[in-house]
């Protein structure tokens, strides 16, 4: 996690779900003040809530709020966007712009900006509400080593952080954006059969949410690779082998690849 303290003044343009996650990250890491932060928001009863759970300022107004920020991070929905720059476009300019805009390139915002590439695109995902998030970035071309280290700061409050090539952020997209969805779906899944074998629903979750969470610590943590994990598990004639067996029958891990690829090829939609 970083440490560093951001002295910068940050607008979050639309106060959504990771709004206030990267709001709630930055104030619990004491990275910056409440005073430093201000957030938007056209629906006044999202502005009361972060006020009251934060002491950020809150407001509608994204043009007096960008005016006043050294760091905007635009954290509307992709649909949203092409309306907000077109409003905001060259007021913009003067600011270091991050964007978690699904789909949507530096090249896209930064013309709305009068061409400034000072801009960074990021990939965080939903962990990042209890700071285990994982995000991607992708630095502009006009972006400084400061800039740099002052968007990695912000985005390892809530989690870890990876730099890629914006060529790539799609397929981060399809990955770690929306593969918290896959891995809630498999829990689901291991609970339901838990509760098919007979034991409580709420033993089940326990067991199958803590055994996701434990497994995914040892991939992180060992630095072995999955595969070689997968097969400390597996001994021959076993039980686990026998549910892998099941599993391969039900192309578990193409599936998996296909939802992948799906959701690639629609954030690469999104952005067009």
């Amino acid at each position: 996690m970083a440490n560093s303290t951001i002295t910068n003044k940050i607008a979050f343009i639309g106060g959504g779900q990771m709004a206030e996650a990267l709001i709630g990250g930055l104030l619990a890491g004491q990275l910056c003040s409440a005073e430093s932060i201000w957030a938007t928001d056209l629906v006044a009863a999202r502005c009361h809530h972060l006020k009251g759970q934060f002491g950020i300022r809150v407001g509608s107004a994204n043009r007096e709020a960008i005016a006043w920020a050294d760091v905007v991070v635009l954290a509307v929905k992709p649909q949203t966007l092409p309306a907000v720059l077109s409003e905001l476009g060259p007021a913009l300019a003067k600011a270091l712009v991050i964007s978690i805009v699904a789909g949507v390139t530096i090249k896209t915002i930064a013309a709305q900006m009068g061409g400034t590439m000072r801009v960074v695109r990021a990939m965080p995902n939903t962990p990042a509400l209890i700071r285990e998030g994982m995000t991607a970035l992708t630095l502009g071309s006009a972006i400084s080593e400061e800039d740099g280290r002052l968007a990695r700061t912000v985005f390892e409050a809530v989690g870890r952080v990876v730099l890629v090539e914006e060529r790539l952020m799609d397929a981060v997209t399809g990955l770690s954006g929306s593969g918290p969805a896959y891995v809630f779906l498999a829990i689901e899944a291991l609970a339901d059969g838990g509760v098919q074998m007979g034991l409580p629903r709420q033993t089940a979750e326990l067991l199958a949410a803590q055994t996701v969470l434990g497994s995914a610590r040892l991939v992180l943590e060992s630095g072995v690779h999955p595969a070689q994990l997968k097969d400390r598990v597996a001994s021959p004639g076993g039980t686990t082998i026998a549910g892998l067996y099941q599993l391969e029958q039900g192309s578990f891990r193409a599936t998996l690849m296909a939802a992948v690829e799906a959701a690639t090829i629609r954030s690469k939609e999104l952005g067009d």
